[in-house]
């Protein structure tokens, strides 16, 4: 029996990471397998090549604390990858590897980006695949340019009423062969390894509950073809669970360690985009971050976070769980005990995205009901 165990977005840009890491340590490194999305860039380039805000790179020597922390796997599909631009793509995955963490996701051509890390624990070998379901194109991966893996996700917008300017109805779903060759590539991994899992970096960014309509048809091919498990990030606020064929998919984990000042204005000279930035974020998502954590610019919410648990033998997934934790006032993520209120938020937000995993309690864990083998109990 191994235990895999999985956090959301990981940014580590203040000084001493591993300070921040510190109060989940023990319970990263319990697992034989814990599992972490690396946000940003590692690299010492200067390069900025972003269309949007961009994300600095951060410290490479930064993964080490990550390793320390029992991170084995980091995933590097995601928006801000290409940040700073080939050079960053490649620097990140060679300082991950110099770091001992297996990375996915990301790489020097779309064929490097596609393949699995695959590592081995208690006897069974583990697959792991990221792919990128948001923006923007240019950290996408072709054959000849580093980037990273991708879904491509496509955006309709209808107006279906008579109010020109109105607010429209958004359908959004993935185009066919994008969507296939993800399938392909979790199939062929199936084919390899005991476990596949899948991490994907989706969804309505600092927006509590909401899962876009994309999001469960992507995941839900994902299992499909032979995942045991998709573990969600991106959002940077918690989304809900659900199970399909007996598999756990986590929508969103969350922030996990998330301390950066890259969205924080600051008081003179401060460049446009950040500036325009934190004006919008509050006309789009109606909050600002709170002044006393200039590190952490996140939604109030999302400091209710988890670790994902699951457990696999021989036979495959046994059960999946989670851990509940809260980030703290120094922005460090503390693991809560079973009477945590974070269990009733993911809950709640789990019922009001219509999302279908229920969490009951086994003695001191939760146990998503209805993923895996292990009958349910209360």
């Amino acid at each position: 029996m191994i235990t895999v165990a999985a956090v959301g977005d990981l940014i580590l840009d203040e000084p001493d990471p591993a300070s921040f890491l510190a109060p989940s340590t023990p319970l990263l490194r319990a697992a034989d397998l814990t599992v972490g999305h690396v946000e940003v860039p590692h690299s010492t380039t200067t390069a900025q090549v972003s269309t949007d805000v961009p994300a600095p790179p951060a410290d490479p020597a930064a993964l080490n604390a990550l390793r320390d922390a029992g991170v084995d796997v980091v995933t590097l599909a995601g928006n801000h990858i290409f940040d700073a631009g080939e050079i960053g793509v490649t620097d990140t995955v060679a300082h991950a590897h110099k770091a001992g963490l297996v990375p996915a996701g990301a790489g020097a051509d779309l064929a490097a980006a596609r393949a699995a890390a695959i590592v081995e624990r208690g006897g069974l070998r583990i697959g792991v695949l990221s792919y990128n379901c948001v923006g923007p194109r240019e950290s996408w991966a072709t054959s000849r340019k580093a980037g990273c893996a991708y879904v491509h996700v496509l955006t309709h917008y209808e107006l279906d009423h008579a109010s020109p300017g109105g607010p429209p109805r958004i359908y959004t779903f993935a185009d066919p062969e994008s969507l296939a060759a993800m399938a392909d590539d979790v199939a062929r991994l199936r084919a390899d390894v005991d476990v596949v899992l899948v991490g994907l970096h989706k969804g309505v960014g600092h927006t509590p509950a909401a899962v876009a309509m994309y999001e469960s048809p992507v995941a839900r091919a994902a299992i499909d073809a032979g995942a045991d498990a998709v573990f969600g990030h991106h959002a940077h606020i918690m989304r809900g669970i659900e199970v399909w064929r007996g598999k756990p998919i986590f929508h969103g984990l969350g922030n996990f360690v998330t301390v950066t000042r890259a969205l924080t204005p600051t008081e003179g000279g401060d460049s446009a985009e950040r500036a325009a930035w934190a004006e919008k974020r509050k006309a789009l998502y109606g909050f600002a971050p709170d002044p006393d954590m200039p590190y952490y610019p996140f939604h109030p919410e999302s400091r209710d976070t988890v670790v994902a648990t699951c457990r696999f033998d021989r036979d495959g997934l046994v059960d999946a769980g989670i851990v509940p934790c809260r980030i703290d006032d120094a922005g460090r993520p503390v693991p809560q005990g079973p009477d945590s209120p974070v269990v009733d938020y993911v809950r709640d937000i789990t019922t009001r995205a219509r999302l279908n995993g229920r969490l009951v309690r086994r003695g001191d864990d939760w146990v998503v009901a209805g993923a895996g083998t292990i009958e349910e109990t209360t």
